[in-house]
């Protein structure tokens, strides 16, 4: 009789083996290697097995549709990412770098719902009681409806539910909490997957609402296994630069809304506090016209942000100069340099170039490349631009200006905000819209 075989794969990537290794073939990650029936939890020689007639499919057209109702949280930035509210029965996944604020968001979210009637449950496994404590206490976030424990078991954690039986789970994180059940350390792939299906498989048997704080890695991934961002309903992160007190969260998948939502919030000695109209963020407060600046209007889902671009040109005397960036891509940076050079006599090639925005955020679309070309051109030629003028369009290497989505709305929102001149892709070619924005000489001459 053959021996029967096992095969194992990579919980990862999906790699199989005949034998057990320690480090995947494939993703080059360790510890990921589970035998496959361990992993599903499905034996070869299964029997079906007879299902119950209220169980049993149905047509589609014959199930009812329920509307899945969001409730507030309270936090108005936080239900424009969520779709409106948090949805009951879901699971949430917040991820952030340390120290960017994720526990004092969700602290205040519990704070929130608490002072309705929710009776919320706040887990923490990193901190302690006590630690917690003082920080609600600075932030106002203290009521009797919000409970509060330190445990790191996730035996005890079932046990404190079915104690206080909340309205909302709140665990900070899902990294640091470990099963008896699973092997490995705390933070390992398997105990992360054993700890995060079993609140899953709580939050949708009873209904409850759980927001899990998960870390991140080197590279800004979420740590653990990959399966863990397809097991929760959503999935958010929180980013900002710990330089200054702006915070950004955006919703990377989410089964209940969209996924181009933007939320900004500010970091403050009282807490974190929400910032429901950023539009005068990000533009620089300097009341007299610089040269190497130029505005336009991003849109993040349905909100419009104008951000400010600022370029600086200096010389060099090394035989390859300089190309920084910062919030913008630099590869994007580096395709206008050379159409520039190219279609517009800008000759920067010898030259350091810098380029940032204003505030922090980070731009990617291509919406902002007339923005950089002509902070570019204005900072080659030492001209300010008009402080009434902003641009948005994406430029081809053919030097064409190319229209951007939703232009009407980035047009009104700079008209909004006091920008008389508006330039996109009606200007036709880049050159004609470096004539538009310098009227005076017409274009820019190479140095």
């Amino acid at each position: 009789m053959a021996r029967p075989t096992t095969d194992y794969r990579c919980t990862e990537c999906g790699w199989t083996s005949v034998k057990w290794v320690g480090r995947c073939g494939e993703c080059q990650a360790w510890g990921t290697i589970v035998d496959t029936a361990e992993a599903t939890g499905i034996i070869r020689s299964i029997k079906p097995v007879r299902v119950a007639d209220e169980r049993a499919a149905r047509p589609i057209t014959e199930i009812g549709a329920a509307d899945v109702a969001h409730w507030p949280s309270g936090i108005g930035e936080f239900d424009r990412v969520l779709g409106g509210g948090i949805v009951p029965g879901a699971t949430i996944l917040l991820s952030g770098e340390p120290g960017v604020g994720k526990s004092t968001l969700l602290l205040e979210v519990a704070s929130r719902a608490a002072r309705t009637g929710q009776r919320v449950l706040y887990i923490t496994a990193e901190e302690s009681a006590s630690q917690v404590r003082l920080r609600a206490q600075r932030t106002g976030a203290l009521d009797d409806d919000l409970y509060l424990a330190a445990e790191t078991d996730l035996a005890t954690v079932l046990g404190q539910i079915d104690q206080v039986r909340p309205q909302l789970l709140i665990v900070d994180s899902v990294q640091t909490v470990s099963s008896s059940l699973s092997e490995g350390l705390a933070g390992g792939p398997s105990q992360v997957r054993e700890v995060a299906a079993t609140l899953i498989r709580v939050s949708k048997d009873r209904n409850l609402p759980v927001l899990l704080v998960g870390h991140v890695t080197k590279d800004g991934s979420i740590a653990g296994p990959r399966l863990l961002e397809h097991l929760v309903d959503v999935v958010c992160h929180f980013e900002g630069d710990r330089q200054t007190a702006l915070r950004f969260i955006r919703a990377q998948k989410n089964r209940f809304g969209p996924t181009d939502e933007v939320g900004c919030f500010e970091m403050t000695g009282d807490g974190i506090a929400e910032v429901t109209d950023p539009s005068g963020l990000f533009l620089s407060r300097s009341k007299q016209a610089v040269s190497g600046t130029c505005v336009m209007v991003a849109v993040e889902g349905r909100r419009s942000l104008p951000v400010e671009v600022q370029a600086l040109i200096g010389s060099t005397p090394s035989p390859q100069p300089r190309r920084v960036v910062n919030g913008v891509d630099s590869s994007r940076v580096a395709m206008l340099l050379a159409v520039l050079d190219r279609r517009a006599g800008l000759k920067l090639g010898d030259r350091d170039v810098y380029v940032s925005t204003v505030g922090g955020i980070k731009v990617t679309e291509p919406g902002a490349d007339l923005a950089i070309a002509l902070a570019l051109a204005s900072a080659g030629r030492e001209q300010a631009l008009p402080r009434t003028l902003a641009a948005v369009g994406e430029i081809s290497l053919a030097g064409e200006i190319r229209p951007v989505s939703n232009a009407k709305q980035r047009i009104a929102e700079a008209k909004r905000l006091g920008f008389d001149t508006v330039l996109d892709a009606g200007a036709g070619q880049l050159q004609d819209a470096i004539a538009a924005a310098f009227p005076a000489t017409g274009g820019v001459a190479p140095f």
